[in-house]
């Protein structure tokens, strides 16, 4: 049986020569990395060897190192909003090193333009103890207060403590979710 506004093949947009169809929210949570606007995200205090972009790679052993110190800023913005489910932190070059392993992690969301001068002044949206176990490859990725992180454009991570490194590296970073089912309003058209 079809739908009205069904054509055979799929959506009328679609079977019209039109743009094809957003894939529909299917309620389940996936990577987000794809949603991610790399021309809007930023790192401070991080490694010019070793820069924040490699945590979306997918290599470890690139990864993202901090430079003078231990803390480590990295703001991650995305296209559209999300809900953010959980983290997946994954440890620097399979755990070589595990002073450098971030320990003490606090996010901040939708706080842009944050600095170190920044974090002492507001309140963390979440603050993550991170474990070695919690670092390893195949280990599950940290449920987020998911209540808190429903309508997220990004999320500024602040790494203010590793296991005792004079530098904290961390080898990926994943955000797992679904994006947020918005009306564009340039849509819509003026009623005469």
């Amino acid at each position: 049986m079809m739908m009205p506004g069904m054509m055979p093949g799929g959506p009328a947009g679609a079977a019209a020569g039109g743009p094809p169809a957003a894939p529909a929210d299917d309620g389940k949570n996936r990577d987000l990395s794809d949603k991610i606007d790399k021309s809007q995200c930023y790192a401070r205090n991080e490694s010019s060897q070793y820069p924040w972009t490699n945590l979306l790679i997918g290599d470890t052993r690139l990864g993202c190192k901090s430079d003078a110190d231990e803390q480590l800023i990295l703001h991650v913005e995305f296209h559209e909003f999300v809900k953010v489910h959980s983290i997946k932190f994954t440890e620097f070059n399979s755990g070589r090193d595990p002073s450098e392993a971030p320990t003490l992690v606090k996010l901040y969301v939708n706080r842009c333009n944050m600095g170190f001068e920044d974090v002492e002044d507001v309140d963390p949206t979440q603050v993550l103890e991170l474990t070695a176990a919690d670092l390893k490859e195949d280990a599950d990725p940290i449920k987020l207060q998911f209540v808190k992180f429903q309508r997220v454009r990004s999320i500024t991570f602040f790494v203010e403590e590793n296991d005792g490194g004079d530098v904290s590296a961390m080898g990926g970073l994943k955000l797992i979710g679904r994006t947020v089912a918005t009306t564009n309003m340039k849509d819509f058209k003026k009623q005469g």
